[in-house]
């Protein structure tokens, strides 16, 4: 085993700051019309699936242990899950950052000879740019789950870690596909049987031509080395089974101990993500099947650096159900591109951050109201809003003095000694003068300053 020591996440993991992304966000009628029907039909879904089983708190608490007690043991878990893989014919690579990952993909799609290659379910490719760098190499990927095909058809970027074209609606997809589809009909409706008929058409051709699969993985089963999928269309056993060469990209928190354990994710995943009891494809696979060759890339990209952080580390225990996302009333007004990073809504504001260094995600920790949904919706009981008062206290930490602090630590300083609040208390009148002439900028842009009393409570009661 090679030790990859502790480095940075990079990719797809920053973006403009989310202040100024938000702000073009909220001027888009549209955009937030479908946010908010989309993620409202989510969350009646999920309610109503949840409240089915009398023992979710039970489930909830199981999967947050199961998960605390791999990353506990990531080590151990690891080589096992290597062993394991490597005994069934499978070939694995390690990767300790995103630039590292993508040259090992694409040096394993050039050895195979292809210029096209499929892709399934894998966050981690996108985390990691692996589109971006595989076009440098002259590889061609096409996204086969179908809201990845909408973003990449509309030359888009995901904004939703479960439905990536969550931010479009049914016309603007049926325009995309009009435009972007080579051979679709051109009278083509934008009913959704419709749509779906036209995305099948022109993938089945590319499951039956193209010899070069990558995926991704929900879950990697430690005691057998198996990886699982989890799905809705089926077009993740196309990609699994049909390519003579099958590349698993793969987070290296993703791992659970074993198949009973499985089973507790199993239920947590489907009702939190899609509102269903069981979801419709799970597919399992331990090694290659026969003519297949079979690679998994581990890929730590910031990982090893946020499991280091006690305060930070539970936000590796996310199974990307996007929970959170649906709950969040900042994401469904401001939707996901204005995260900036490939994991936007609440888990993003925690994750990206940690991944890649708060010093290069500064603004995600503040994109939330702290009203704490995120945290009772997170089927592995991640407590976001505690993490993201960490991760401000970071970020303050980490800047270099700046008039608000100073003017912070002066009032610290201040109301740390009753004589001293006591005075300046009494200096009320010169308060509401001041702040009527005094600019603030940055400060109060955002918040209203609110005018000191003609007479403070302590000056009423002394004179009565």
């Amino acid at each position: 085993m090679t030790f990859l020591g502790m480095p940075a996440g990079g990719g797809n993991l920053t973006g403009t700051p989310f202040p100024k992304a938000a702000r073009g966000a909220l001027g888009d009628d549209q955009l937030r019309r479908n946010l908010a029907k989309a993620t409202s039909t989510i969350r009646t879904k999920r309610a109503s699936v949840v409240g089915e089983l009398p023992d979710w708190a039970e489930l909830r608490l199981a999967g947050a242990a199961i998960k605390d007690e791999v990353l506990a043991n990531l080590d151990e878990y690891l080589v096992r899950f290597e062993e394991a893989l490597t005994s069934r014919g499978t070939h694995v690579h390690w990767a300790r950052d995103a630039e590292e990952a993508n040259r090992i993909i694409t040096d394993l799609v050039k050895a195979t000879g292809t210029r096209e290659v499929i892709k399934v379910k894998s966050m981690a490719t996108v985390e990691i740019g692996l589109n971006e760098a595989l076009a440098d190499a002259g590889v061609h990927a096409v996204e086969t789950d179908l809201a990845e095909l909408i973003v990449q058809l509309g030359n888009d970027k995901s904004s939703h870690i479960l439905v990536p074209a969550i931010h479009r609606n049914r016309t603007e997809i049926r325009d995309v596909f009009r435009r972007e589809m080579a051979g679709v009909d051109p009278d083509l409706t934008d009913d959704p049987r419709a749509l779906a008929e036209a995305a099948r058409k022109h993938l089945r051709q590319k499951f039956m031509t193209v010899d070069v699969a990558i995926s991704g993985a929900n879950f990697g089963v430690a005691e057998t080395g198996a990886l699982v999928v989890v799905e809705s269309e089926g077009n993740g056993r196309m990609c699994l089974t049909l390519p003579r060469t099958l590349i698993s990209v793969v987070g290296i928190e993703k791992l659970v101990p074993s198949w009973r354990d499985l089973e507790v994710f199993m239920q947590l995943l489907p009702r939190s993500s899609t509102g269903e009891r069981m979801n419709p494809y799970t597919s399992v696979w331990t090694g290659p099947t026969e003519g297949q060759t079979s690679h998994v890339v581990l890929v730590d990209n910031g990982r090893t650096a946020t499991l280091a952080d006690p305060d930070g580390r539970a936000a590796l225990r996310c199974i990307r159900c996007s929970a959170c996302l649906n709950s969040c009333p900042v994401y469904e007004r401001t939707g996901g591109h204005a995260y900036g990073s490939t994991y936007p809504g609440p888990i993003g504001a925690v994750l990206s951050p940690q991944l890649t260094g708060v010093d290069k995600n500064p603004t995600l920790p503040f994109a939330s109201s702290l009203c704490g949904v995120c945290y009772d919706v997170c089927p592995v009981a991640i407590d976001i809003p505690s993490m993201l008062v960490h991760l401000r206290s970071r970020v303050t930490e980490s800047k270099r003095a700046t008039p608000e602090s100073t003017a912070m630590r002066a009032v610290g300083w201040v109301m740390s000694d009753s004589r001293r609040w006591s005075r300046l208390i009494r200096l009320g009148k010169f308060g509401r003068l001041a702040s009527r002439h005094v600019p603030l900028p940055g400060w109060s842009s955002a918040r209203d300053l609110p005018l000191p009393p003609k007479q403070t409570f302590r000056d009423w009661w002394e004179s009565r």
